[in-house]
């Protein structure tokens, strides 16, 4: 049965807290995630939360009732609390009915199966969350076999780009690497590699790309280094019409990842 929290001093309720910072997240392999949705689609991907807290005005609720259940069945716990708690928990004023304490995960890149996907997404010094979550959203969308993170990516597990995944998270693989260690993986197997730059007269819709492409997507102020570019096996780019010289690297990243999708069908 689910214990219930109610004093904001509770050891566990600060330590939970502690897990927005990314430093106590490393130290404690950690992470939150909150949100009835999102929760729910950890449990359908068999990813299930050490610690479960819940609303007790939710606690009815039978998705509520299917991720008690589920955690208490898997060796978890489940603990009824109240908003208050939940806002500290998340750190905002209107919390989400739930929210979950989960082990981090990644995959190694050696335990890729290239084979799987037809388009896989990488990402190279991205530093906003808000664009990660979307790039994994966008990489559920279109089936992508994952998103490798190359060099120094911001944070996949903190609170932002957990939200912004919507549940992605759960079901897009993610693996890190650098780029001397991603290089020699891709080249190991058939892949394309198709960096979006600025520096080509490419367009994205004139292109052909060969199954499995890995879409490559830069930093959001700097772009790809040269000498990555140099490395792809085909550049494009999006045609900019206005005045704005570039796109948003998670809008760009989706543009790029539908026109790789409808170029395979075809």
């Amino acid at each position: 049965m689910p214990r219930e929290i109610t004093a904001f001093s509770n050891t566990l309720v600060k330590r939970v807290r502690s897990l927005r910072d990314k430093k106590h997240r490393k130290a404690e392999g950690l992470f939150l995630a909150e949100g009835l949705r999102i929760l729910t689609e950890a449990r359908e991907a068999g990813r299930l939360p050490d610690y479960l807290f819940f609303a007790a005005d939710s606690a009815k609720h039978s998705l509520v009732l299917a991720l008690v259940e589920a955690v208490e069945a898997a060796g978890g716990e489940a603990i009824q609390t109240s908003h208050d708690i939940l806002s500290k928990l998340s750190g905002k004023d209107n919390p989400q009915a739930v929210v979950g304490v989960f082990p981090e995960f990644t995959t190694p890149l050696d335990a890729l199966d290239r084979s799987t996907a037809s388009i896989w997404l990488v990402a190279e010094r991205l530093r906003d969350p808000g664009n990660l979550g979307t790039i994994l959203r966008t990489g559920d969308a279109v089936g992508a076999g994952g998103l490798i993170l190359i060099d120094d990516c911001v944070d996949p597990f903190s609170v932002e780009a957990v939200r912004a995944s919507m549940g992605a998270l759960f079901t897009v693989p993610i693996a890190q690497a650098r780029w001397d260690e991603f290089l020699p993986w891709l080249r190991s197997g058939p892949g394309q590699l198709v960096g979006l730059s600025l520096q080509t007269d490419h367009n994205y819709r004139g292109a052909s790309y060969q199954a499995p492409t890995f879409l490559l997507t830069g930093n959001e102020a700097q772009g790809l280094p040269d000498a990555y570019e140099a490395e792809c096996d085909l550049l494009v780019k999006l045609p900019m019409l206005g005045k704005a010289d570039s796109l948003n690297a998670a809008v760009a990243t989706a543009v790029m990842a539908y026109e790789v999708l409808a170029h395979h069908r075809r």
